[in-house]
């Protein structure tokens, strides 16, 4: 079943039936690593009985094993295979070694004297046993502890490979691929986002004569070394034989930099992040640079490998899970599989990864589906987690290592595109699969008149049936199962009519996107909602600055904004007064909200901070405060920017400042003083004017004026003067 998807939850009610139901006695669950045995006994006492008022854990005594005592009375026996093997041998485990998976590292370990009878635990102690991760768990070092028993053996596993099926003489109970989970809304999708830097592509030489450090592995002790010759290393030297302090703090660097303007852009928060290091040493080194570049403090950013000092390593994977810190946690292969991080939003690799089903196991930490709530009790600005995203830092993903790839075959092709393809009579899996996951995104965005309106249109079926159908449809052992439904007597279908049954099921699956209304509402959904992840990452570090591509995109923006703004001129109202100078009247706040609305709508989808760095791109000499957060107001200052009423953007924040302390000078020279107090109350005036473009006396009755003695205390402090000067201050500043 895919990474996510809910195997535990499967594997506990099929525990609950065998022994409601089916007589078994006690079963055994097997796990490689301790925290993956107390994540698996919490979805045990989670569990809700759907025949009895108790949970699993009442009904049934679950003994999750801390010592080479098995409970008698106990139903379910959770321990790891280290422990379960230990036993076996009559020995005492170090607790240790249970913290780590021994199969990640099985060359550290001789071949051990075989499992002998032992009478403690007879063959008969367990009916069956599911063991989980059973991709590795279940060959060389430990098989013989699996074969021991006289129980049935079932396998848990998201990556099985040609030793799995072997092993269970290719008897596949059931499968659950990635793209079906991401279909149903049980898994979410992933986006790659790629980082180059030029060491990390090509290595690096350091000539004779210079001093460099020398660091032991282990101590990290340092002592200075003169070159008597050149130091040359490729990339598959880095943070093994080599670390590159400058390849590490410029991925870091550009990671952050790119963070809240590309990856998730609008985002104050940093998403739940984990990174892979190669090892515990490039992992402390890693740490060190993002304390210092995010500059958040040590608890934003913890180490979580098997060598963690201080807190225990559950302790601190349950704060990533569970708090607000830390936002970013680096591992090694700790958290690489089964471990549970559903608010995680970014995995970033700094380490290359051979086997594929490792690596897909990596990957998958971070699909699990998280609900809105639970997510914004972590991350607080986070809306909803319809996807997430791969920092690719090392090349990891070029290589053709997993058979879960990203849904989205052809990312810069528009859904509007691939839907009018569909619509031509295009049935390429390429396109059929991008469109999945586009809209298994999107199903995650709606809201329930949408999901309505969407089912309406669809014939009655919801956009999640819609995905379903269009995942299956391009399922290989689909299209033999039709060949074979259609054709009774065919035993081997032949690949033309492997073909033909493909055709026919694809054409059926896309029938409702036939229907131009459909296409039309997903496809203005879709605008709305999408966020765009840059999945081609431009090479910041190689080229600094924006490339020819991206002038050009930002160049057709402001184009675009200049002539809507030319042709509506007389048609909406903030555009009217902006337009005419002096103004005819004062701009008001809803007319501005009223015109943001607008274009951020299709078909112009103009975010303000969107437009902010277009025209940085293009004059960033003339541009303050690019990249940083926008207010509404802001759109005034663009505004006037582009009709060229302006020679600066700046933000109006800026604006209003400068224009509040002129008028600050202006008093002072005609003979105003003003005290502490009424300076706070015109400061708080000054922020009300900034945000909303005007003060009235209503204003006075809501925060900061009420609690401050509203009305009546900026009365008392200024007098009849208070009319004169609100009315002075609102022309003033927002003109």
């Amino acid at each position: 079943m895919a990474t996510g998807s809910g195997k535990t939850f499967t594997a506990v009610t099929a525990i609950y039936r065998m022994i409601k139901f089916a007589g078994a006695r006690r079963v055994l669950f097997l796990v490689d690593r301790g925290n993956l045995g107390r994540q698996t006994l919490k979805e045990f006492k989670q569990y809700v009985s759907p025949y009895s008022p108790y949970k699993f854990s009442e009904e049934f005594l679950v003994q999750h094993m801390k010592s080479n005592q098995i409970d008698k009375t106990a139903r379910v026996c959770i321990s790891t295979i280290q422990r379960l093997y230990s036993m076996l041998k009559g020995e005492e485990i170090d607790p240790e070694l249970e913290e780590e998976s021994l199969f990640d590292h099985s060359d550290l370990f001789k071949e051990p004297p075989p499992v002998e009878y032992n009478p403690a635990i007879p063959i008969e102690t367990f009916d069956v046993i599911i063991t989980d991760e059973c991709h590795r768990s279940i060959y060389s070092l430990w098989r013989q502890v699996l074969e021991y028993f006289d129980a049935f053996i079932i396998g848990l596993t998201a990556t099985p490979n040609k030793q799995t099926f072997g092993f269970f003489n290719q008897n596949l109970v059931m499968e659950y691929p990635h793209e079906l989970a991401v279909a149903d809304g049980v898994n979410v999708n992933y986006d790659v986002y790629r980082i180059r830097t030029q060491i990390t592509q090509a290595g690096s030489k350091v000539e004779a004569g210079y001093y460099i450090d020398r660091r032991d592995r282990e101590t990290r002790a340092l002592r200075w070394e003169r070159l008597d010759e050149d130091l040359e290393y490729v990339p598959e030297q880095l943070d093994r034989d080599v670390v590159s302090i400058g390849q590490i703090r410029t991925v870091i660097q550009t990671f952050r930099d790119k963070l809240f303007a590309e990856i998730f852009p609008g985002r104050k928060d940093v998403p739940k992040t984990l990174i892979y290091a190669k090892d515990d040493s490039h992992a402390e080194d890693i740490v060190k640079i993002i304390r210092e570049e995010f500059g958040k403090g040590n608890e934003f950013c913890q180490k979580i490998t098997y060598k963690t000092t201080g807190k225990k390593p559950e302790d601190l994977i349950a704060e990533f899970r569970n708090s607000y810190f830390p936002r970013i946690a680096v591992t090694v292969d700790m958290i690489a599989t089964g471990t549970d991080i559903k608010p995680l939003e970014i995995v970033l690799f700094l380490r290359t990864v051979k086997s594929r089903t490792y690596f897909d196991q990596m990957k998958g930490r971070g699909v699990r589906v998280i609900n809105p709530n639970d997510l914004q009790s972590v991350t607080p600005d986070a809306f909803a987690k319809t996807h997430f995203v791969i920092v690719d830092a090392v090349g990891v993903c070029e290589e053709d290592k997993t058979d879960s790839r990203p849904m989205e075959r052809k990312p810069s092709v528009s859904l509007e595109k691939l839907l009018q393809a569909v619509a031509l009579g295009n049935t390429e899996i390429d396109v059929i699969s991008s469109i999945a996951g586009r809209l298994a995104r999107l199903d995650k965005r709606l809201n329930p008149e949408e999901r309505a309106e969407v089912k309406k249109l669809g014939g009655g079926k919801s956009l999640k049936e819609l995905t379903g159908e269009l995942v299956l449809a391009i399922d290989p052992d689909k299209h033999i199962e039709k060949v074979k439904k259609d054709n009774p007597e065919i035993k081997e279908p032949a690949p033309d009519q492997i073909k033909k049954a493909a055709d026919k099921l694809i054409k059926e699956s896309v029938k409702p996107l036939h229907n131009p209304e459909l296409r039309r509402k997903l496809v203005e959904l879709h605008k709305t909602t999408e966020q765009t992840i840059d999945t081609i990452s431009k090479d910041a570090v190689i080229e600094a600055g924006f490339s020819a591509d991206a002038l050009e995109k930002a160049k057709g923006l402001v184009t675009s904004f200049e002539q809507f703004i030319k042709e509506h001129k007389d048609e909406i109202t903030a555009l009217q007064i902006l337009y005419s100078r002096p103004y005819k009247e004062r701009l008001r706040f809803e007319e501005i909200k009223a015109l943001a609305e607008l274009i951020e709508k299709p078909p112009y989808l103009w975010r303000i901070d969107r437009l902010w760095d277009a025209y940085a791109a293009l004059e960033i000499s003339k541009v303050r405060g690019a990249g940083s957060h926008r207010i509404l107001t802001d759109l005034v200052s663009l505004i006037r920017f582009a009709l060229h009423q302006e020679d600066e953007l700046e933000p109006y924040a800026e604006h209003v400042e400068t224009r509040f302390n002129k008028w600050l000078a202006e008093q002072e020279r005609t003979g105003k003083k003003f005290s502490d107090e009424q300076m706070f109350w015109l400061v708080k005036i000054k922020e009300h004017i900034t945000g909303s473009l005007s003060i009235d006396k209503k204003d006075f009755e809501y925060t900061p004026f009420k609690e401050n003695g509203g009305i009546g205390k900026a009365y008392q402090l200024f007098g009849e003067d208070l009319w004169k000067m609100m009315d002075e201050l609102n022309e003033v500043l927002a003109a």
